[in-house]
């Protein structure tokens, strides 16, 4: 058993739930949240399952992401229902259509992840999308998914397009809107967006300076991003800890530690 789900378990509270209020708050930590909006969800243990229904977690509605805490995430089913909501504030339904659509679809993405940076919003803006400049935008090389603006998300029939413009893909680039990533867990999820958002920073930096920029040959580009893709793998599929994700915990840890109550 790895560190986080003893701690987990000597707090009667799941893996799940304290991975999910430690990304809140690192989203926070690293300045990526925009107010109370944008929401991460991730599936709920299985031992949380009711006749057969899967069921979700999710941030009370109102709360900014530095105030999330693992006991007091919202318990939702796939259709945004909720089943337990221990502060009594329900949850932001239209945020969680996005989720819900993703989750549906997909049943290997645990965790969907979605922000409003100001870079990420800005190179939702680009034509072009990411372009492949640095190690950091390699890794999603012919590997994030594009989709069209169509107002803020409260039309249901936009989910069947989403889900069809993501396909198998774990990044996405919502145009003029933000960003978006799933992952076989949490830590998986939010890893990803880490860098998508770093990738981004780059992108606005190096075209800022308005000098010719160099970009690495497709060869390169596809070999950088098997090459993340299979360390990614060794961790989300062997169940192994990965050393990243535990590191951003302690991380968290150390400077908000009232996310595990």
């Amino acid at each position: 058993m790895g560190v986080l789900a003893a701690q987990a378990d000597n707090r009667n509270l799941s893996k799940e739930r304290i991975d999910l209020a430690a990304a809140y708050r690192l989203i926070a930590h690293f300045r990526m949240d925009d107010s109370i909006f944008t929401h991460i969800s991730a599936k709920a243990p299985q031992s949380a399952e009711m006749h057969g229904r899967e069921l979700f977690l999710l941030n009370s509605y109102g709360l900014r992401f530095n105030e999330v805490k693992a006991s007091e995430l919202v318990t939702v089913d796939l259709d945004g229902s909720i089943v337990d909501d221990p502060l009594g504030h329900g949850i932001n339904a239209a945020g969680f259509t996005i989720h819900s659509a993703v989750h549906a679809a997909r049943p290997d993405a645990a965790c969907v992840l979605h922000t409003h940076t100001v870079a990420g919003v800005a190179v939702s803006c680009m034509e072009e999308g990411l372009l492949p400049l640095n190690q950091w935008a390699l890794q999603f090389y012919d590997r994030v998914a594009y989709h069209a603006y169509e107002g803020i998300a409260l039309d249901m029939s936009e989910r069947d397009r989403l889900v069809a413009d993501l396909g198998t893909r774990n990044a996405m680039i919502l145009r003029n809107h933000g960003l978006m990533t799933c992952g076989r867990t949490v830590g998986e999820a939010f890893i990803l967006m880490y860098y998508l958002e770093r990738a981004c920073q780059a992108q606005l930096a190096a075209l800022s300076t308005g000098r010719a920029l160099r970009l690495p040959t497709a060869e390169i580009a596809e070999l950088t991003a098997r090459q993340t893709e299979s360390w990614d793998s060794l961790h989300a599929e062997s169940g192994l800890d990965d050393p990243e994700w535990n590191a951003f915990v302690r991380l968290i840890r150390a400077v908000a530690p009232d996310f595990e109550s």
